[in-house]
């Protein structure tokens, strides 16, 4: 079945270049050119995807992901002109899956999308075992669902792979540039606090108190593991 792009950006010839690109990749692509319009069509449209800018007329980019966030849990990669590292994180930490900033290579755009939307597709052909189980956390890779203690959690596609890759080795130490190459799957400069931002949004959803982490714990200087000694509880 063909997948379909939600592009939204205020400048028509950045839609015009990115939908081409993604049209000759094979995706369906609908548009909108502010963030009104773009809600309204991500609530009728249903897309895999949304490529969005952060700067827009009538409700911007960060405004529309706090809001499509509460109906929908389809991933998000912003498009943003701001060379500010805060900028960026203050996107990730709105629940957006990844960030491209302009200028960008269309054909960078579309790596970026074949890898969030392979992240966000059920991994039905990944390795057994499709449960992985540490403590109260059990992930199903099958049906990419989380469940803590019997209770399900809603996370986005980038934090359920998070969590999965420190799943995979309780007590493993994983620095933040082999977490990032495990669920972007494809190379591009990232600063060390995107990691750290999707951490601050995993814990904030499976931490019983997030300010003190018990499942997923920070190794200074070093990285990420998930808590080994959760399997002895």
């Amino acid at each position: 079945m063909t997948q379909t792009i939600l592009v939204v950006d205020d400048e028509p010839e950045i839609v015009r270049l990115v939908r081409s690109y993604l049209e000759q990749d094979g995706y369906r692509v609908v548009t909108a050119y502010n963030g009104e319009d773009a809600l309204y069509t991500a609530r009728h449209e249903k897309p895999d995807l949304v490529v969005l800018d952060v700067l827009m007329p009538k409700m911007g980019g960060l405004a529309f992901t706090r809001r499509v966030r509460r109906e929908q849990d389809v991933p998000i990669i912003m498009l943003t002109a701001r060379a500010e590292e805060t900028d960026r994180i203050v996107g990730l930490e709105m629940g957006a899956d990844d960030y491209v900033t302009k200028p960008f290579s269309p054909r960078e755009v579309v790596a970026r999308v074949r890898a969030v939307l392979r992240r966000a597709q059920p991994p039905g052909e990944k390795k057994s075992p499709p449960v992985l189980r540490v403590g109260p956390i059990a992930l199903d890779r099958s049906t990419h669902t989380v469940m803590i203690d019997g209770e399900p959690v809603d996370l986005t596609p980038t934090e359920f792979d998070v969590l999965e890759v420190l799943m995979g080795q309780p007590g493993r130490v994983y620095s933040r540039t082999e977490i990032l190459e495990a669920v972007q799957g494809v190379a591009f400069e990232a600063y060390e606090r995107t990691v750290d931002a999707h951490i601050k949004n995993l814990r904030q959803k499976i931490e019983p108190h997030s300010a003190e982490p018990r499942y997923v714990l920070t190794v200074r200087g070093a990285g990420y593991r998930l808590n080994p000694e959760l399997e002895r509880d």
